[in-house]
């Protein structure tokens, strides 16, 4: 159980977050898709066990950051979260990412390594490996009538935005800013993680294969576990209770969310 929306811890990287009844025992810092905001996880918060303080990330140019521009590229986004947002060495935390934002939690969590202040593991949620070539054609660069009808195949942008021209136009710098984010990542070889990963997507999902998925498993010289629940590649939102406990048992193996009695 949470109480009080905590608009100021971790701001503006870190948004609605909410402080804990009981000090807690794990933070986790979710990464929401393309075109999406920190209010993607604000469901999250009435499903997470008592002493986890979900930590929702939000990018410059939506939501709480509307003002902002949005960000060009991965290094850029995670170069300015990893100087702007300390994610904290009081309690131990662990990363959730989809699609896009599975790759920004990854990158981020090398850099952590190289600092010696990694997660205590990465979830990555429907998004390839990041050493495979994206399999879809790119998007961001498409005139305006194809790329609404690729978001819109998609299926992760809500209707009333897409079928609303004033709403349309007015989100479409982020969307296409994000996308350019996305199919313009090139991932850089080197050694594998020594944080724990899980891999997790839609086995309806048309973008990211099963194959994609098990492909991350090479990133990892520590355990790596892979979940597929039904959906598309936003099964995320119709099974968040499923994803939310999967992450939780996830997280009980390995006891971290074990306090101490003494």
């Amino acid at each position: 159980m949470t109480v009080g929306l905590n608009h100021g811890m971790g701001a503006p990287w870190v948004a609605y977050r909410q402080t804990p009844m009981v000090p807690p025992l794990l933070r986790l810092y979710c990464f929401p898709y393309a075109g999406g905001g920190a209010s993607v996880f604000r469901e999250w918060f009435s499903h997470v066990p008592a002493a986890v303080e979900v930590c929702p990330i939000q990018l410059p140019g939506r939501e709480t950051r509307i003002g902002e521009l949005p960000l060009q590229s991965v290094s850029a986004i995670v170069e300015q979260l990893n100087r702007e947002l300390d994610p904290g060495d009081d309690v131990p935390y662990a990363f959730f990412g989809h699609s896009l934002g599975a790759v920004l939690a990854y990158e981020w969590t090398r850099l952590l390594e190289q600092q010696g202040r990694p997660p205590v593991r990465l979830f990555v949620s429907a998004r390839s490996a990041p050493h495979l070539p994206q399999s879809s054609e790119p998007v961001h660069a498409l005139p305006e009538e194809r790329f609404v009808a690729r978001l819109r195949q998609l299926n992760g942008t809500p209707a009333p935005i897409l079928e609303n021209r004033e709403l349309i136009e007015f989100f479409m710098p982020i969307l296409r800013a994000d996308f350019a984010v996305s199919e313009t990542y090139q991932h850089r070889a080197g050694r594998p993680l020594t944080t724990p990963i899980s891999a997790m997507g839609g086995r309806e999902d048309q973008e990211v294969s099963l194959e994609d998925l098990e492909a991350w498993s090479g990133h990892t010289d520590a355990h790596f576990s892979l979940r597929l629940f039904p959906g598309d590649h936003f099964y995320l939102h119709d099974q968040r209770e499923l994803l939310i406990r999967f992450i939780w048992e996830e997280l009980h193996n390995e006891n971290v969310l074990v306090r101490d009695p003494g």
